[in-house]
């Protein structure tokens, strides 16, 4: 198959979907929601309702089947009119984890609530390329399997069925690619960084490229034919539309594979330099001290002794 630097970053940052629960309600309502997480979910399966949050200059209105990812944002609320005062019922969902809790007696609206969890190398990566709120209609070219997706974990997270836990991870892993994708299309909304590449078809194929041989000595002529764009073209677009030079971007990546490799895998760091492209084990150490501010083998140490 082809590089796919989407997945590559989702693998490498252990990028996971979680869905924690719900509410159902209806009539006036105002909720206030104070995330754990710094990148938090929200999913409309029935009905509609508004959402403000710090940062977030308007009320977003969510229709049935939208989906709303907050990046970073500390206060949310949501309501079926935002000029409602919210009631913190965080009690509710505390004494209940994990279930669709039902509010009042009307039940005019679904909501789902997640959050996506990373690895403690992971958040830079995926936060600060992500806007503070992403919004995918139910009317946008990823409507039909962002809907079927809602549907199965509302479904999932009703049922006693065996093996219902487990479904409803993999379904909310999806919903989380499929929102990405749904924003992939609309790059103008999204801050320089790797999705922001991702979503430029001119640079993307330079961006599989690094991603598919990350340990070759690419070279900025090599990387800017590969977009059909002189040297200078190429170096300027991508620097804008990355925040980094398209080298400074393959020594980032190749830095990131490198610690994965050492939290996870028994590698030798000869061997791990080499399948980098480094000359020799030295300039790979060099390399990666500069970047982390810590040797490969003291990285690879506290890496894997668990936290207390």
């Amino acid at each position: 198959m082809a590089a796919d630097p989407l997945s590559d970053a989702l693998a490498h940052i252990d990028a996971r979907c979680v869905i924690s629960g719900g509410f159902s309600i209806g009539g006036a309502w105002g909720l206030s929601v104070w995330p754990q997480a710094r990148l938090k979910l929200i999913a409309v399966v029935l009905g509609s309702c508004w959402l403000t949050a710090d940062g977030v200059q308007n009320p977003l209105r969510l229709e049935e089947g939208d989906v709303a990812v907050l990046n970073d944002r500390q206060v949310v609320a949501l309501a079926s009119d935002p000029a409602l005062e919210p009631t913190d019922r965080t009690d509710l969902f505390e004494d209940n984890p994990g279930a669709v809790v039902r509010i009042g007696d009307d039940q005019e609206v679904l909501v789902l609530g997640g959050h996506i969890d990373v690895n403690r190398g992971g958040e830079d990566l995926l936060l600060t390329a992500l806007p503070p709120a992403m919004h995918i209609r139910a009317s946008g070219a990823e409507a039909p399997a962002v809907r079927w997706l809602l549907d199965r974990l509302a479904q999932e997270m009703a049922s006693l069925r065996p093996g219902a836990t487990a479904a409803a991870q993999q379904y909310a892993q999806l919903l989380f690619v499929e929102v990405l994708r749904s924003h992939l299309a609309e790059s103008v909304a999204l801050p320089p960084g790797w999705i922001r590449v991702l979503a430029d078809e001119r640079l993307a194929p330079a961006l599989r490229l690094m991603h598919a041989d990350p340990g070759r000595p690419w070279h900025l002529d090599d990387l800017a034919r590969s977009a059909a764009m002189s040297r200078t073209t190429f170096a300027a677009r991508f620097k804008s539309t990355a925040g980094v030079p398209p080298l400074t971007y393959l020594h980032q990546w190749r830095m990131r594979l490198a610690m994965r490799a050492l939290r996870e895998e028994d590698v030798q760091v000869s061997s791990l330099a080499a399948s980098l492209g480094y000359s020799s084990e030295s300039a790979f150490s060099h390399a990666f001290k500069r970047t982390t501010g810590i040797a490969p083998r003291r990285y690879r140490v506290l890496s894997t002794t668990p936290e207390s």
